[in-house]
């Protein structure tokens, strides 16, 4: 399976740390606050974040009375960030790709993942795997871009627009057409793949996961209207999925 590394790119890594200094950004206001309210109790667990990016949310499972949290990540740029700026004695990082998560010989209690499934190729061969990877009872809760914003393929604009440019809403074009997308992203083909929601539920079912919670992002109107240069959009789609899945 591809293994993509564009957080090594220097002018997507620095675009994207600048983002994420930020006081808004889309990840801290609207992601963080949902995937922290569907995980279990942390205290005393073995914790497994794939696409540990920067650490933060390493850290956060540390702070929250986790024995032990292992944060993987392709990206050397992104781990330099976590090993310099989110470390603690029961945090350890390492360099991984998802795709060799079968490498590792440690069971978990939780699982996590913020924002990286996008990037997997085959969805449901990683389902299986972090199902393997959990101790019985284990849980796995997860965050990727959802299906209706991966099924943009830069064809079109996103949005239909009034002639001053507001957002009037969302166009949906080759949602059902599965796959790998090429798109602008800051770089250019910039590279995620698109499954609808039926596959996802499938694949996540097939893999022997129980799905006790599906959450979709949304911000509330009186934040969204206060930053409309920010969020303006976000009221005609959600742009993040959440599943908290049990073995």
């Amino acid at each position: 399976m591809a293994k993509q590394n564009i957080y090594d790119n220097d002018i997507f890594y620095e675009n994207f740390k600048n983002i994420r200094a930020s006081e808004l950004n889309y990840n801290d206001v609207i992601e963080t606050p949902i995937i922290t309210a569907m995980l279990p109790e942390l205290k005393g667990k073995n914790i497994l974040d794939i696409g540990c990016g920067m650490g933060q949310h390493a850290m956060q499972y540390a702070k929250s009375g986790a024995l032990y949290v292992l944060g993987i990540d392709i990206s050397e740029k992104m781990l330099k960030y976590a090993r310099e700026n989110n470390i603690a004695d029961n945090i350890a990082y390492r360099k991984m790709a998802f795709e060799d998560l079968n490498q590792l010989d440690e069971k978990f209690d939780v699982i996590t993942s913020s924002l990286a499934f996008d990037y997997v190729e085959d969805f449901g061969m990683l389902m299986k795997t972090i199902h393997n990877m959990l101790n019985e009872n284990g849980v796995c809760v997860f965050s990727m871009s959802h299906p209706i914003s991966t099924a943009y393929d830069g064809i079109y604009d996103r949005y239909t627009r009034t002639e001053t440019g507001e957002q009037l809403y969302a166009n949906l074009h080759n949602y059902g057409k599965e796959g790998v997308r090429h798109i602008h992203w800051v770089v250019d083909n910039y590279e995620v793949y698109h499954r609808m929601f039926s596959t996802l539920v499938n694949e996540i079912v097939s893999a022997g996961f129980i799905i006790e919670e599906c959450q979709e992002s949304k911000l509330p109107e009186e934040f969204r209207q206060e930053h409309s240069d920010l969020f303006g959009g976000i009221i005609h789609q959600p742009a993040f999925i959440f599943f908290r899945c049990r073995k």
